[in-house]
């Protein structure tokens, strides 16, 4: 069993709850992604409490799950200026969901660029300083090439599991108990496919990690 999780390096107690916004567009995988990294924490020994919400989820709306774990967690939601991570399957939503981190927390986020369904309507720039934008809050901005590296693998739905396995490199949890919970929650005819993609990701984020 751990002692704690890493965040930006630095070891946390179990006394601490460590929080973490997952923010998407529908069909990226988010909630299936979720539910993976809070199985992971529940083999790793902590209480885990989740709450997601469902936008237009089909016709490319913003989909967003709340991930806390600890000792004890009270509530599934995250407030502002409270979440460790802002955990973006797509890049613009990274700057969309910036005043939920706490200062000096972690932004990791897939390049893919998703321009909104309500955005096509009108007449949307897409930002070019949202990194920019993010640091000044963040102490880390991780920008994941993941469409690449699943199209690489030959498999683009592995999107999601390639960002757990960037993530895996900022938690304390074994490789043991992440192949465990991929285990858990994929049906097995995908799950050697998504093994693959979860140590790309964990390749990827290694120079990140300290």
């Amino acid at each position: 069993m751990n002692n704690g999780t890493i965040v930006k390096g630095v070891k946390m107690s179990r006394a601490d709850c460590t929080n973490i916004l997952l923010a998407g567009v529908g069909g990226q995988g988010i909630l299936l992604g979720s539910q993976v990294l809070g199985e992971v924490a529940l083999i790793s020994g902590y209480d885990v409490k989740q709450s997601e919400v469902h936008g237009m989820a089909q016709r490319g709306g913003s989909v967003v799950s709340h991930l806390k774990f600890g000792a004890k967690v009270f509530s599934p939601l995250i407030c502002e200026n409270q979440a460790n991570f802002i955990f973006a399957f797509e890049y613009l939503e990274s700057l969309r969901y910036i005043d939920y981190l706490k200062k000096g927390g972690v932004v990791l986020a897939n390049e893919q660029r998703i321009i909104p369904l309500t955005a096509q309507l009108s007449e949307f720039e897409y930002p070019n300083n949202i990194e920019e934008t993010c640091l000044k809050k963040a102490s880390k901005f991780v920008l994941v090439p993941a469409v690449k590296i699943a199209q690489e693998l030959g498999n683009i739905r592995t999107v999601n599991i390639i960002m757990l396995g960037v993530l895996s490199n900022f938690l304390d949890f074994s490789e043991k108990n992440w192949l465990m919970a991929l285990e858990n929650v994929l049906p097995s005819k995908i799950l050697s496919i998504n093994r693959r993609a979860f140590k790309k990701g964990v390749e990827f984020g290694l120079k990140f990690k300290n």
